[in-house]
């Protein structure tokens, strides 16, 4: 693109209702916040369990930082691994039920390292049609054929990975799809790498914290081992409250990524402060239960009330619940109508979802009360239903 280009495709985006902005906070993740100045009850975090502004959590952020200091200054490799990464490195195996564990900056950043540290020129990816854009890039970046079958469709998965003649094989998909909310037959893609001798990857980044009796996420809770599911990724930004990510597997998989993993060897470790942080953090997910208990007892609430109004939700029972309002622009007229309500949820469009699936993304958080569920339908009413 040359740079007279560029506002050509500025004004495209606008007519098109696809051009993005940043909304800016101006106060803690909670459900009420301060945006651009103006108080909204929020519907649009990722932060399910209410952890991203518990005191317990801030302040060993704080104390960690006034000991160790704000920056690790190095890579993990050099200088920059410390006690408090390692430690919640085998507090995170120990969680989810695995060997070893490595931590990544940003669940981006553990994708594009690990297909690409395992994959190469000659072999093949199979990537859930639905799967979120880090998974598609690392595939795309290492050179592998990359094979995105249709949504959940694992009879043509099956032929596809039948058909395969040289190369290694690697299904790489979203345990909770991010847009739409659903969960992946797990089960089904274990058998499927066992019987053709694949790499399953799965990727739990908003399964983690809210799904499992223990908050260990959709493999918990479906009782996959790492032999099932040989490698997890999870990130700690969304239910877990804090920021970053882990790669969890065998010892030999995490000392090999340790050798191998680029975007890990090439880049600073993040504070220690994040990882003391997200070790209190991982406690008060095992012990506070409730935590998972209210939170679907607040999405049925929210999809009970949906279904008396006529709305069309997707079959999720994650805190993810989506309305599909087709065109881009029907999107936005209903993500500006609830902000005139005083209520914030984000209009997703294409490409972060596919053509004609724009739709409203509402997120539900423990924190939320029945009130906000209450408050939330009425306003989907005026925005939607009246409109």
């Amino acid at each position: 693109m040359k740079p007279s280009d560029i506002p050509k495709f500025l004004n495209k985006q606008c007519q098109q209702h696809l051009y993005r902005s940043t909304r800016i906070a101006e106060s803690p993740q909670q459900p009420r916040m301060q945006i651009d100045g103006k108080s909204y009850l929020s519907f649009c975090s990722n932060d399910y369990l209410g952890l991203a502004n518990h005191p317990d959590i801030v302040k060993a952020f704080v104390d960690t930082a006034n000991t160790m200091g704000v920056g690790s200054g190095a890579a993990h490799l050099i200088n920059g691994h410390s006690i408090y990464h390692e430690k919640l490195e085998e507090e995170l195996a120990a969680f989810t039920g695995r060997q070893k564990a490595l931590l990544f900056s940003t669940g981006y950043m553990a994708n594009l390292g690990v297909i690409n540290a395992i994959m190469q020129r000659g072999d093949t990816i199979y990537a859930d049609r639905l799967n979120h854009a880090s998974l598609v890039d690392a595939g795309l970046l290492s050179q592998a054929k990359l094979h995105r079958y249709p949504h959940n469709d694992l009879a043509r998965l099956k032929t596809s990975l039948s058909q395969q003649k040289t190369g290694d094989k690697m299904i790489a998909c979203d345990a909770v799809f991010s847009m739409d909310g659903d969960t992946v037959d797990v089960h089904g893609l274990a058998k499927l790498a066992k019987d053709y001798q694949a790499w399953l990857m799965l990727d739990d980044a908003h399964g983690i914290g809210v799904l499992g009796k223990q908050g260990a996420g959709l493999l918990e809770e479906q009782a996959l081992s790492q032999d099932d599911v040989p490698i997890l990724m999870a990130t700690l930004g969304k239910a877990i409250g804090t920021a970053g990510a882990f790669i969890a597997g065998s010892d030999d998989l995490i000392d090999y990524l340790k050798q191998t993993a680029r975007t890990w060897i090439f880049t600073t470790a993040m504070p220690s402060a994040i990882a003391a942080a997200t070790s209190v953090s991982l406690k008060i997910i095992q012990q506070e239960t409730w935590r998972r208990e209210k939170l679907q007892a607040l999405i049925q609430q929210f999809r009970q009330g949906a279904k008396q109004l006529g709305l069309q939700l997707v079959p999720s029972y994650t805190a993810i619940q989506p309305i599909i309002l087709g065109e881009n622009h029907k999107a936005l007229q209903a993500s500006e109508a609830l902000q005139k309500q005083g209520i914030l949820i984000t209009a997703i469009r294409p490409p972060t979802v596919p053509k004609n699936t724009a739709r409203l993304r509402i997120t539900l958080s423990v924190n939320h009360a029945e009130r906000d569920i209450d408050y939330l339908l009425g306003a989907l009413h005026n925005a939607i239903i009246l409109s």
